[in-house]
């Protein structure tokens, strides 16, 4: 069973950065697309960034701006979500997800979170 496992959420102030983990286990990483979403309160789920398999191939949501930056290490079976200039809005869980293939949507395996908090 592939498990997901995301790490370092915590509370910034405004301008700051701060950098997702998200561990993956009981599958072949590699094998793996990667994505990041957030979901804010009384919001729905949204896409934030996905990475293929070699790491090649990236996507993000316009609202990164050039702010966030994905990257994966498939040695450790790790993907990477950093986030600069970070503003209130950015406030969210944040989720990391795993799929065969490289898309924005719909994929099947899910962490549980990790609360990201931007104070203005």
């Amino acid at each position: 069973q592939v498990q997901l496992v995301e790490s370092g959420g915590g509370l910034v102030q405004a301008g700051g950065s701060l950098r997702l983990s998200c561990v993956v286990s009981g599958g072949t990483f590699s094998t793996y697309a990667m994505g990041w979403f957030r979901q804010a309160p009384e919001k729905e789920r949204e896409f934030v960034a996905a990475i293929g398999r070699s790491g090649r191939n990236i996507y993000y949501a316009d609202f990164v701006k050039g702010r966030f930056t994905i990257s994966r290490d498939n040695a450790k079976n790790t993907v990477y979500l950093q986030m600069n200039s970070l503003e209130p809005e950015d406030t969210a869980v944040y989720y990391c997800a795993a799929k065969t293939v490289l898309v924005r949507t719909d994929y099947d395996y899910w962490g549980q979170g990790t609360q990201v908090t931007i104070s203005s």
